[in-house]
């Protein structure tokens, strides 16, 4: 189909924007050839605000502009991966916000990472919840929550998070959930981080306690004794509490279980990583339950 021209003038770009110094219209940066596209120099990010995060990988910036573009502040990208992402800058371009193509070096800079896989969000975090609230909401006959005891370690936080998300649970209990919307948490998780929600919580034992008189059965898992898991019934609400991957849940916790449970294996190895040990027990939950 045929541009109409201005008279006396070059076919009109409408995405050709005042405030993008030195951009192309996105429609246009899809079409041409890769070499085409010259990466600018990114200008270092200002001081990040409190409820604002770096989000960085292919999967999870697509799922998160799926989810809520609005939130979106600024964009850099490489010039390879420029084309998969003409519909983020056009509609960047549409809301007056600004994207940049940049070179690998410079996307490491603003990530804080070289695993950023050519792709950086400048974005409004998700709103935190507090877990007082959540368990307020009424109506759920069956929910599966996450606490976690002492992980922090952000690449099992994001599969843990991944898991989460495949599996449906509700939210994850911990003392600091904005540790779930770091930028290697949040591109480990591929996505998963946008489905699933922080729950804050300033004392874990009190937290576990106002779960359990909310309807919820605790759970706990242990490599030395319990339930096997494939032969324990699990109920539909619960809450699963993984701890720090050397210690374990805090004794605490531990005794104030309702249910401990054992996965089974040869015996080869002490325990599983903790995120794995997480997407196996949450996938028996969800078995039960279909």
């Amino acid at each position: 189909m045929s541009q109409q021209r201005p008279k006396g003038g070059k076919a009109a770009d409408p995405l050709q924007k005042p405030w993008m110094k030195n951009a192309k219209s996105a429609a246009n940066k899809a079409k041409r050839p890769v070499a085409a596209l010259k990466p600018q120099t990114a200008k270092p990010l200002k001081t990040v605000l409190d409820n604002e995060g770096k989000i960085y990988g292919e999967n999870a910036c697509r799922v998160m502009f799926q989810q809520r573009p609005e939130s979106v502040i600024r964009l850099y990208l490489s010039a390879q991966l420029a084309p998969k992402f003409a519909d983020m800058m056009k509609y960047l371009a549409a809301a007056k916000k600004a994207y940049h193509i940049v070179d690998d070096a410079d996307l490491e800079k603003v990530a804080g990472s070289g695993h950023h896989g050519g792709i950086v969000l400048l974005v409004k975090r998700k709103a935190q919840q507090k877990l007082a609230d959540y368990l307020q909401q009424k109506g759920r006959k069956q929910d599966c929550l996450l606490a976690l005891d002492g992980v922090g370690n952000p690449h099992n936080l994001g599969a843990i998070t991944r898991s989460c998300a495949h599996f449906g649970v509700g939210g994850i209990i911990m003392k600091q959930p904005e540790l779930l919307q770091s930028g290697a948490a949040l591109r480990t998780a591929e996505g998963g981080g946008e489905f699933v929600d922080g729950l804050s919580c300033d004392n874990l034992p009190l937290a576990l306690k106002l779960c359990k008189e909310a309807g919820y059965t605790l759970i706990t898992t242990s490599s030395h004794g319990g339930s096997s898991l494939y032969n324990t019934p699990l109920p539909a609400k619960v809450v699963i509490v993984f701890g720090e991957e050397m210690f374990g849940v805090s004794q605490h916790v531990a005794k104030n279980a309702d249910i401990a449970l054992q996965i089974p294996g040869t015996g080869k190895v002490e325990s599983l990583n903790v995120s794995v040990a997480a997407s196996l027990i949450l996938g028996e939950w969800y078995r039960q339950r279909s």
